[in-house]
């Protein structure tokens, strides 16, 4: 949607093409970090969004004895914690005021030539497009007909979440969690307001699971799964209080996505379609949202169809080098967070609270956590900031 409409305002005709019957969320709560909320101010969406959020101030890790294992503050910014219906209520909305079609019900399983592109749809139909954006998240349909070689595995571990009232502020400010070595991570992430209840301030807990271990956690049932937490972290068992049933937690997998180039004639990969990553970082709504704005940028207003392979050039000219760094950190990291190997899990512990404190080490982790770290030394900075 935020490339629709950033490519809607450069002048451009735009459809999109929604496989539900209704435009609708999936997901739990999101982080948005300070390059995302610049990439929402260019959209004119982020005093809509942050008014619905709740400023996050803190990154704040701990053993379940209380030990400080990471602790990290922004430096002269802030994140927004938010639930993704507010993020996508947002975006749908002004999609739909700028004259962006949205056609749903329509789910397209090819691309055809990708030098004179058309979506095809699964009843057979045809729409040509001068430019096709592919935005089918990490488990794409539609990747391996741009980047044949494109591999996408799933992660061994995902989460069970859900999203929980907190009426007294008890968690304000912090993305809190709690790790017992590598093996089990407990999170709560202040979300602000949620969809049906405005006024309220929610979070979104969420616990580390192997994936194959979901059938388990779900037959053992909800008082199993309160005991466990109680035992690691009393303050996050409480938010389970008045759960009765497992269907109120929903699984999140997540899959490392290789796929480069992300273009190929004129169709584009954007957002988790070309660069799916573990969420230990807090960045993929954050990533695409910058890689809609700069695909806008790239293609400019006016492009002719002769222009367009360039314009893909330069947009993924724009965005590899911060897209690399954050796909690399994060599969160096997610191993550090989430695994069976307790002697990852002690270093981690012993090591990670050190480095926060230290001048340049820290200094990288800051500009990591917010979003502005790349290759090389310089922050990073979108073309279309000012």
């Amino acid at each position: 949607m935020a490339a629709a409409l950033a490519l809607r305002r450069g002048g451009h005709d735009v459809v999109i093409h929604e496989e539900f019957a209704a435009a609708r969320p999936l997901g739990a709560g999101l982080l948005m970090q300070p390059t995302g909320l610049a990439a929402l101010d260019a959209l004119g969406l982020r005093d809509q969004v942050a008014a619905r959020g709740a400023p996050v101030r803190r990154l704040l890790g701990r053993t379940p004895a209380g030990r400080a294992v990471l602790d990290l503050g922004y430096e002269g910014a802030h994140g927004v914690g938010v639930h993704r219906a507010i993020l996508f209520d947002a975006l749908h909305d002004a999609v739909r005021g700028a004259g962006v079609s949205v056609a749903c019900g329509r789910k397209v399983v090819d691309v055809g030539d990708p030098e004179a592109p058309a979506c095809v749809f699964a009843d057979g139909d045809r729409a040509p497009a001068d430019l096709i954006v592919v935005a089918d998240g990490a488990a794409s349909t539609l990747r391996d007909r741009v980047v044949p070689n494109a591999r996408a595995p799933l992660y061994p571990w995902g989460a069970l979440w859900t999203i929980r009232p907190d009426t007294a502020g008890r968690w304000d400010g912090t993305l809190a969690q709690v790790y017992d070595g590598a093996a089990i991570m407990i999170g709560v992430l202040p979300v602000g307001a949620a969809p049906g209840a405005e006024d309220a301030r929610h979070v979104s807990f969420f616990w580390s699971v192997r994936r194959e271990n979901f059938a388990a956690a779900r037959a053992a049932g909800i008082e199993a799964l309160r005991a466990d937490v109680a035992a690691l972290w009393p303050d996050a068992a409480a938010l389970l209080n008045g759960l009765t049933d497992m269907r109120t937690l929903a699984e999140a997998e997540y899959r490392n996505v290789a796929a480069r180039p992300w273009r190929r004639g004129r169709v584009v990969l954007i957002g988790d379609a070309a660069h799916g990553m573990s969420p230990q970082l807090g960045q993929g709504a954050n990533l695409a949202l910058l890689d809609a704005l700069e695909l806008a940028r790239a293609v400019g207003p006016g492009a002719t169809v002769h222009a367009l392979p360039a314009a893909l050039r330069a947009y993924a000219r724009a965005r590899s080098a911060h897209t690399r760094f954050y796909q690399f950190m994060s599969w160096i990291l997610t191993p550090v967070f989430q695994s069976n190997s307790r002697a990852v899990g002690l270093m981690r512990d012993a090591f990670l609270g050190l480095a926060c404190k230290l001048p340049l080490i820290g200094g990288v982790m800051r500009a990591t956590l917010a979003g502005r770290a790349t290759l090389g030394f310089r922050a990073w900075r979108g073309t279309w900031e000012p």
